[in-house]
């Protein structure tokens, strides 16, 4: 519709209603209609409904037609493939507990009845949702839910963050049902999922017996007496100080990381007035020279080595940006040449199919004899016995009846290796052949077009 003409319309933006509105209105719509239904099957009903009452009304007269005018919750669940509720709440409490056979056990008895696995993890969600409420405002119990005592007994038995964390995994387990081979595996998967992630199983782990003599790190550090200041020697001004080891780490707290000074300023860093990390063992020098000659010969400094640049390995980054990926590598052979020759007519008169067929792409014709060749392939699943034999059968219908001999090793030159590199070849001459066009040219420099990425193939 046109800007102009929505400008001018008075627009209703309508949101789903609530199941319980639409459940209290179905409620006065069968009263009035003289339709005997329970309230558990209404509320299954207001569900399905997806929060339109449309769709509310349709399914509240397929279920009085399928009750032969009668609505009760087994029949409304049946219609709808709905799970009921007391196999929902065996699955929560089989995790609670970490009982996997009871899950497994639950899960093939739905499998049975034939429901629907993602109804299953609606209504697991939806039971889950009503126990984070009563754990969070334990008053909030609805009396019309017959299952309230049940929903407070696993509310109280589950912890608070073990409840969101199940609620999560189902809401994201209904969207891999899809991807999953079989409905119930992705079904059971998640389920595991459930029990693979519990809290509990951590705190389990973590709680596992310890050696006798073993104690936990937060009672080794609180029973550990701080350790006692180390007297400091007495400090002579006038003298610089020379310390003996480095300070070890636990005695002072690490200081700002600082470019080291340059030679010119070393000595200015050892004065004095110099501040000392606590801890450090600092001898005291009455004189220089006497403890200079107490020590021996000074050591000859060590020569200082210089690496020219040029010389200097580069990072990765700026060799990928310099050197193009090449892909495998080609070192094109004679033996080569005739083996792709051969492949090709093969392949082109479909004399070799599928595995055959890759065995002959992506192998190296190392050597011939009048006999047997020896052929070279990079993957063991391609060595093959049957593989091997119908190319073989394949090469003597072609006028070389020979024995093919097959060794695992790298490769250099293979028909697969040759195709790839003149499809790259093909690739870049369209490539170029676009880029170089004057009028493609002139709109990129005129209009600022750019070319989609991808979008140039070969003829």
């Amino acid at each position: 519709v046109p800007v102009t003409v929505l400008s001018r319309c008075l627009q209703f933006n309508l949101r789903p209603m609530a199941p319980q509105t639409i459940s209290e209105h179905l409620t006065r719509v069968l009263a009035a209609e003289a339709v005997m239904a329970d309230p558990a099957s209404l509320v299954l009903l207001g569900r399905a409904a997806r929060g339109s009452m449309r769709d509310a009304l349709s399914l509240t007269d397929q279920a009085i037609a399928f009750g032969a005018g009668r609505i009760d919750e087994p029949t409304v669940r049946q219609m709808l493939g709905s799970v009921d509720r007391s196999h929902v709440l065996r699955l929560i409490d089989a995790l609670a507990a970490g009982d996997g056979a009871a899950v497994i056990a639950v899960v093939d008895e739905l499998r049975l009845h034939g429901l629907h696995a993602g109804s299953v993890l609606e209504e697991m969600a939806g039971v889950l949702q009503r126990m984070a409420v009563l754990q969070a405002v334990p008053d909030a119990v609805d009396a019309s839910d017959p299952d309230s005592a049940a929903l407070q007994a696993l509310a109280r038995r589950l912890p608070a963050d073990e409840t969101q964390l199940l609620y999560s995994i189902c809401l994201q387990g209904r969207s891999e049902l899809s991807l999953a081979p079989d409905e119930y595996a992705g079904l059971l998967m998640v389920l595991l999922r459930l029990l693979a992630f519990k809290p509990a199983a951590e705190k389990k782990t973590l709680n596992r017996p310890q050696p006798a003599g073993h104690r936990p790190l937060e009672a080794q550090t609180a029973a550990a007496p701080a350790p006692a200041p180390t007297p400091t020697p007495a400090l002579i001004a006038a003298p610089p100080v020379s310390v003996t080891r480095p300070v070890p780490p636990a005695a002072a707290p690490a200081p700002a990381p600082v470019q080291p000074p340059p030679p010119a300023m070393a000595p200015a860093a050892r004065q004095a007035g110099a501040a000392v990390p606590a801890g450090a063992q600092v001898p005291v020098l009455d004189d220089p020279g006497n403890a200079r000659a107490s020590r021996g010969p000074a050591a000859p400094p060590q020569p200082m080595m210089a690496v020219p640049v040029r010389v200097q390995s580069d990072s990765q980054v700026d060799a990928k940006a310099r050197t193009p990926d090449q892909g495998p590598t080609l070192v094109r052979t004679e033996e080569g040449d005739f083996w792709h020759e051969l492949v090709s007519s093969l392949v082109a008169r479909e004399a070799i199919a599928a595995l055959v067929r890759e065995l002959g792409l992506q192998s190296q014709l190392v050597a011939r004899d009048s006999d047997q060749w020896l052929l070279r392939v990079e993957r063991e699943s391609l060595n093959q016995a049957s593989a091997r034999d119908r190319l073989t059968a394949a090469l003597a219908a072609a006028g070389h009846p020979v024995r093919l001999a097959v060794e695992v090793g790298r490769i250099t030159d293979s028909p697969a290796r040759r195709n790839a590199a003149a499809a790259a070849e093909r690739q870049l001459g369209a490539e170029r052949a676009i880029f170089e066009d004057p009028l493609v040219q002139q709109v990129m420099r005129e209009f600022g077009a750019k070319i989609v990425p991808g979008s140039i193939k070969p003829l």
